[in-house]
């Protein structure tokens, strides 16, 4: 009989694309509705709402992709130049590096002579790979994905940000701060306890914590815009 196939997914596994797409959309919905709160607070007509609102979606995705992107390409930047530097250590000292590895395996509880039997079969098989999960802490989990993580970031802050503007287009206009805040905080709690459940995280405690902050950036956008509007 042939044995089944043990199949582990881990929570992990979703680190690289989950962040910039939670990130994304909780910056979209957030960001989107206090600007049009806050634009709506100052006694705006609907026309300036909407463009506004419109203006800070297009604005923040480009500028989430492109935040995302140089950020990330830092990150492959330096994974790239550590990986070049091992690879020179492994050509010019394959003897220090076989050694260097037998002693990590030794630290984390292997004796001497497993950790050597262990770091030799690791070298023969693929050296640049053992030194890069060992040594460095750098996985094809991990590693860095700067235009997957650009375009998640784009598109989860458009979805976003579409929310609160389509609420802000058909909601009447003395109902449009209450609709929104309401919608978009509800809106938010739920992604907060998506993501934390995704993550293997607590669903409240992901919700609450989000919910908080954004009614916090509501609440001063709001402010701001009832004083400026007010004495404008």
């Amino acid at each position: 009989m042939p044995r089944a196939i043990h199949v582990e997914r881990h929570y992990t596994q979703r680190i690289g694309w989950l962040r910039a797409a939670v990130l994304g959309a909780n910056d979209g919905i957030v960001s989107t509705a206090a600007l049009v709160v806050g634009v709506a607070a100052a006694e705006s007509g609907r026309s300036s709402v909407l463009i506004a609102g419109l203006a800070g979606l297009v604005a923040g995705a480009m500028s989430m992709a492109a935040g995302e992107y140089i950020s990330v390409s830092s990150q492959a930047d330096t994974e790239q130049a550590d990986l070049a530097r091992e690879r020179g250590e492994l050509r010019d000292a394959p003897d220090a590096e076989l050694r260097e590895l037998q002693g990590i395996y030794v630290s984390r509880g292997l004796d001497a002579d497993l950790a050597r039997r262990v770091a030799e079969q690791l070298t023969a098989h693929d050296a640049l790979s053992a030194h890069a999960r060992d040594e460095l802490g750098i996985t094809e989990v991990h590693a860095a994905r700067p235009t997957q993580a650009a375009l998640a970031s784009a598109a989860t802050f458009a979805v976003g940000a579409a929310l609160p503007l389509g609420l802000a287009a058909v909601v009447p206009a003395r109902l449009l701060i209450p609709v929104v805040s309401a919608g978009s905080l509800a809106c938010l709690a739920a992604l907060g306890a998506l993501a934390a459940g995704a993550g293997g995280a607590s669903r409240v405690r992901g919700a609450v914590r989000v919910t908080f902050w954004s009614a916090l950036a509501l609440g001063v956008t709001a402010l701001v815009g009832r004083l400026f509007g007010t004495t404008g």
